[in-house]
C-alpha cells in the first residue's frame, strides 16, 4: 500500500509554530492576571516574587492526552524586551506572541533545523503541536509556569 509521508514544509511549519509557542507563552503570563501590591488583576503587573520576563524558564514536560513527555536536557525559553528565545533541547528557536488577557497565541516562530536523536525530535514535535493549538492559558505559581490548551494539554516550566 502507498504510505503518505509528511512533507519537509509541513515539518518545518510545525517546528516554527512550536518555537513561537515556547518563546511567547511566558510573555503572555507576564500580561496575565497576576497582581503586584496595590494593582488590580489584569493590569499586567507581575509581583516581584513571580517574574516572567528576564527569567530563564526550563521546559520540564508536556502532557498531551494524559501522557506526559519529559523534556530533553537544555530545553528552555527566556523572554526579554518582547522577544522569546530558547531551545527545544536540540533545536533553538525565536518567536513573537499575541497576549489577550490571560492567554497567548504564538506567531512568526523560527527554529534551527538540526538533525537530532529520535527522543528529542519526538519531544519537539509534541511540544510544537501543543503550543500551536490556539490560545494557551497561562498560570504562574511560585517558580512554576503552566501553559494549558483548551483541551487540557499542558506544558510545565520551572524558573531557573
Amino acid at each position: 500500500m502507498y504510505r503518505q509521508r509528511h512533507s519537509p514544509t509541513r515539518t518545518y511549519k510545525q517546528r516554527m509554530t512550536l518555537t513561537a509557542a515556547v518563546l511567547l507563552i511566558p510573555l503572555a503570563a507576564a500580561c496575565g492576571s497576576e497582581k503586584a501590591d496595590g494593582e488590580q488583576p489584569g493590569s499586567g503587573a507581575v509581583s516581584a516574587e513571580q517574574p516572567v520576563t528576564g527569567v530563564r524558564w526550563n521546559v520540564d514536560s508536556v502532557t498531551v492526552d494524559g501522557t506526559t513527555h519529559r523534556a530533553p536536557a537544555g530545553a528552555h525559553v527566556e523572554i526579554r524586551d518582547g522577544k522569546a528565545a530558547g531551545s527545544y533541547g536540540c533545536n533553538n528557536f525565536t518567536a513573537k506572541a499575541a497576549v489577550e488577557g490571560d492567554s497567548i497565541r504564538f506567531s512568526d516562530a523560527r527554529s534551527t533545523r538540526m538533525a537530532c536523536a529520535e527522543q528529542p525530535m519526538d519531544f519537539e514535535r509534541t511540544l510544537a503541536g501543543t503550543l500551536a493549538e490556539g490560545a494557551l492559558g497561562t498560570e504562574v505559581d511560585g517558580t512554576t509556569l503552566t501553559l494549558a490548551t483548551a483541551d487540557g494539554d499542558q506544558v510545565l516550566l520551572t524558573r531557573k
